[in-house]
């Protein structure tokens, strides 16, 4: 990886009920680490080593409340093949055409175990990388649009099946480097069928919007934007916009994070004439990069040289 790199691997699912809802993300180089924002401010030319900064962020939402933990660790800690990922006590591993998860970690500031596992099941994987900058310096890989999910956790008990989303980002670059901010959502649709919706803002000012229909084959389609949507802005006032079909205004059915720089919400949509609820994500890398903000993150970041 690039000095000053990142890399990370991306889950979401939601139960087949709607009830319960988990993210997973993986990191190398981790995007949005105090430490190692502070560490390619002092070394030269921004040349910090991603390896050093490795994060494996859980949460789980619905019933019997909500479960976040990411602890980063350095680069002893990390141990990666070409079908494993390890980063202290929690895993990732491709086997059988499947990727499995066994995930060890401690919530904060309130200490809680967060342990169990989970196995994503691609309907069909994808190849194909997407720039999100015009230099090619950043790609964004939907791998895995269409999948199934088994969840159990034991800690705390989260035991359910549903549909899940995985994806991959890496860089050569801080991401606030390129960008200013994004909108990203993504929803699965009647029939099985995944939609993805990308809309970024860059620091040259070119613009980027995306949207692609996925299906379980492994095909994949764009099409027209629909229109953009209005959305509230946060309590943390990040601001928030999707895209919905002409005439359906978005709705929030819930905001799962509220942080300084960052929004996760599902957000009720209507794409190709059918209502779907998406994922959805807000990110400021202004907001990221603010002295204040930065101070804040430890509290949620905690790191272990293990």
């Amino acid at each position: 990886m690039a000095p000053g790199g990142y890399a990370w691997w991306y889950v979401d699912a939601l139960s087949d009920d709607g009830e319960r809802g988990l993210t997973l993300i993986a990191f190398v180089g981790s995007v949005f680490s105090p430490y190692y924002a502070w560490q390619r401010r002092r070394a030269p030319d921004g040349a910090a080593d991603a390896t050093n900064h490795c994060a494996i962020n859980i949460a789980l939402y619905g019933r019997g409340g909500k479960r976040w933990a990411m602890t980063e660790r350095g680069r002893a800690a990390l141990a990666r093949d070409a079908t494993t990922l390890r980063v202290g006590p929690s895993a990732l591993r491709w086997r059988a055409g499947a990727l499995e998860a066994e995930i060890d970690e401690v919530t904060v500031p309130i200490p809680s175990r967060v342990r169990g596992r989970l196995r994503v099941e691609p309907l069909a994987v994808m190849t194909q990388r997407y720039a999100l900058d015009a230099g090619g310096v950043h790609h964004w890989q939907p791998i895995a649009p269409c999948a199934r999910i088994e969840v159990e956790f034991e800690h705390p008990h989260h035991v359910w099946r549903g549909h899940a989303y995985v994806d991959h980002n890496r860089g050569d670059a801080p991401l606030e480097r390129h960008f200013v901010r994004w909108d990203w959502s993504r929803a699965t649709l009647p029939g099985g069928d995944a939609a993805v919706l990308y809309d970024v803002e860059r620091r040259d000012g070119t613009p980027l919007s995306l949207a692609l229909h996925f299906d379980a084959a492994g095909r994949v389609a764009g099409f027209s934007p629909p229109p953009p949507a209005a959305l509230p802005t946060t309590g943390w006032r990040i601001a928030r916009g999707t895209r919905s079909d002409a005439g359906h205004p978005a709705r929030v059915r819930a905001t799962l994070e509220d942080t300084p720089f960052y929004a996760r919400s599902l957000v009720e949509v209507r794409l190709h004439g059918e209502p779907a609820t998406a994922v959805h994500e807000s990110l400021s890398l202004d907001r990221f990069t603010a002295p204040i903000v930065q101070a804040m993150l430890p509290f949620r970041m905690p790191r272990r040289a293990r």
